[in-house]
């Protein structure tokens, strides 16, 4: 959001911030609202449900509240609870969730699947190369991380639950697996990444993990690997989520500034 403050300033729009008084711009008072057009928040827009997603401010705000005071604007966030989308409409806001926008998806998918790469690199001692990765999973992200992953000459195995995804898995050249067979196959992974955002993985299936194996869960809340579990039994599990932001915040604001655009201009 910083970055992207940046660029939409030197765009020569006339920005204001709020709630980021913590990081590289000063606050500045509520009064921003009023004197705005667009309303531009973060992605994920909140994580309780109720308040703004504001991590590098000591304050804290309402949705309700940002909401109503965007009578009449344009309205821009990322991941918003569909509660707010009806109560915006309600009270004429234009509003916008960024992440209804496919080419922003897609294109987040490059920095989440080279940010996985960078873990497994960091918190393994072994070349990836020749390296056995179950990916769980074959939607937009899975995508990109597997085809990645075989041009780094490591033996990849897509796992999914339908018969249609088995063989595009399969077109694409990768091994594939339906996900009711996994249990007896989790012993034979050096990696095993999540991207289904339900838990899959719990106890009793993660005892027949290697001690060995790196896991990596990049779905949203609840993930797909529990934690808890997992570390019980002793494995090394990393949540790796908002990998976008993290890694590649520059080019995560790029393509955020080019899906803005094209829905307001």
């Amino acid at each position: 959001m910083i970055k992207l403050a940046n660029m939409l300033e030197k765009d020569g729009n006339i920005v204001y911030t709020y709630g980021i008084e913590e990081a590289e711009k000063e606050a500045i008072d509520k009064e921003v609202f009023e004197r705005s057009d667009i309303i531009i928040c973060p992605t994920p827009l909140s994580k309780d449900g109720n308040t703004i997603f504001m991590p590098y401010s000591h304050k804290e705000i309402t949705i309700q509240e940002v909401l109503s005071e965007s009578r009449g604007k344009i309205f821009i966030a990322g991941n918003i609870p569909k509660k707010y989308i009806d109560i915006a409409k309600e009270n004429d806001v234009n509003i916008i969730d960024i992440m209804e926008s496919e080419d922003l998806v897609i294109y987040n998918t490059i920095a989440t699947a080279e940010g996985t790469i960078n873990i497994m690199i960091e918190d393994t001692d072994k070349i990836l190369q020749g390296q056995k990765v179950l990916i769980l999973g074959f939607g937009r992200v899975a995508k990109t991380l597997a085809m990645k992953l075989k041009g780094l000459q490591m033996e990849v195995t897509c796992v999914a639950r339908k018969d249609k995804d088995i063989a595009w898995i399969e077109t694409y050249g990768y091994r594939a697996l339906y996900l009711s067979f996994i249990e007896n196959e989790l012993k034979n992974y050096d990696f095993i990444i999540n991207t289904i955002p339900y838990q899959i993985l719990k106890e009793e299936q993660l005892s027949k993990v290697k001690k060995e194996t790196l896991l990596i869960d990049l779905a949203s809340s609840p993930g797909g690997i529990c934690q808890d579990d997992a570390k019980k039994l002793g494995l090394k599990s990393i949540w790796a989520l908002a990998l976008p932001g993290k890694i590649a915040p520059t080019s995560s604001a790029k393509f955020i500034r080019k899906v803005i655009y094209s829905k307001i201009l």
